[in-house]
């Protein structure tokens, strides 16, 4: 008889374990099995709950972007200005939640599996697409090519992912002071 309530803590735990594993391997190189060690369960239940690889992928990218959104809420929410607002969009980008090794690598991993998976595309063109609005809103009222600038930053930010998967010795605030300098030179401030 299965335990009432385990469900959701048990899919979580994949979720982190997933997340764990494609950093520890640094590809989607990772079995079904492994992460249902990493979990503590055994592989018949990670497929119970989520059918498959692709599903256990699926759900630790929709877990990623989750928070990722939450971050942006959490920093936007003191933001009061629209300088402020790109600003925390940024911060939010590099916060730890966000900027974690293993994160990091899954995120850049599944970035690199979209192509193959329409259910991956799908959470990655949405938060392109979110990311593109809430920096083009924000950076409206400060620059003349809003949309523009929203798109190099943008850039910017997932170049700098990939630059933090590629290396070892990347830091999340050097990330984010080479977003906050390129976001100043957007908006013309003085050197």
């Amino acid at each position: 008889m299965p335990k009432l309530g385990m469900e959701p803590l048990r899919r979580a735990s994949l979720v982190q374990a997933t997340i764990a594993e494609i950093g520890r391997a640094q590809s989607l190189d990772v079995t079904v099995k492994q992460i249902a060690q990493t979990a503590g369960m055994s592989t018949a239940l990670a497929h119970h709950y989520f059918g498959g690889k692709n599903q256990i992928l699926f759900a630790a990218m929709r877990h990623i972007l989750a928070e990722f959104g939450a971050q942006v809420r959490l920093h936007l929410a003191d933001a009061q200005t629209p300088r402020a607002r790109v600003e925390a969009i940024i911060a939010a980008s590099f916060d730890e939640t966000c900027f974690a090794p293993a994160t990091v690598c899954a995120w850049m991993t599944l970035y690199a599996a979209a192509p193959t998976q329409p259910e991956t595309k799908r959470l990655l063109m949405l938060y392109q697409a979110r990311l593109r609005s809430n920096l083009t809103h924000a950076l409206r009222p400060l620059s003349k090519t809003p949309l523009a600038d929203a798109d190099v930053l943008a850039a910017l930010i997932d170049g700098l992912y990939l630059r933090a998967a590629l290396s070892d010795d990347s830091s999340r605030e050097a990330a984010e002071r080479a977003a906050l300098k390129m976001l100043a030179r957007l908006l013309g401030d003085p050197a």
